[in-house]
């Protein structure tokens, strides 16, 4: 499986223990899965984790860029898909197109404006959970 997570997950997953983060840990620890990324979506990554806003410790940066550094699949995203609505989006649409990802995932409202423009689902943390693996994931309610 070949998967495209947006910016806003790994934000989620980095300042919060919850659902994003066991995503994205179970996406990196999957030999099957493929989390796919671009230069621009690496340097994306980077910078937004370490702004200053979110106060995060010097260790957990690292750790997470690590991570994603070892256990990413880059990809060349050659062409353009135009997405005014938001065009920072743009860069995760031709990833999920170019990488021809079963799966984008994200929790930024904007993208389901985008789903006409590609053929990969475009899903929520909670629904891409609730997919692939909902035993696994997705905490019992009560």
């Amino acid at each position: 499986m070949r998967v495209v997570i947006d910016t806003n997950l790994l934000v989620s997953a980095v300042i919060r223990d919850r659902l994003p983060e066991r995503v994205l840990l179970w996406c990196l620890g999957h030999s099957d899965i493929e989390w796919l990324v671009t230069p621009e979506i690496m340097a994306e990554y980077s910078a937004v984790i370490q702004r200053p806003k979110f106060s995060l410790p010097r260790a957990t940066i690292d750790w997470w860029l690590e991570l994603l550094a070892a256990d990413t699949q880059m990809i060349e995203a050659r062409g353009n898909i135009d997405f005014p609505r938001d065009r920072k989006d743009a860069p995760f649409l031709m990833c999920a197109a170019a990488g021809e990802a079963d799966y984008l995932i994200t929790g930024d409202g904007d993208f389901s404006e985008a789903q006409a423009l590609i053929a990969t689902p475009i899903l929520s943390v909670r629904a891409f959970a609730q997919a692939v693996a909902p035993q696994t994931l997705v905490a019992p309610e009560g």
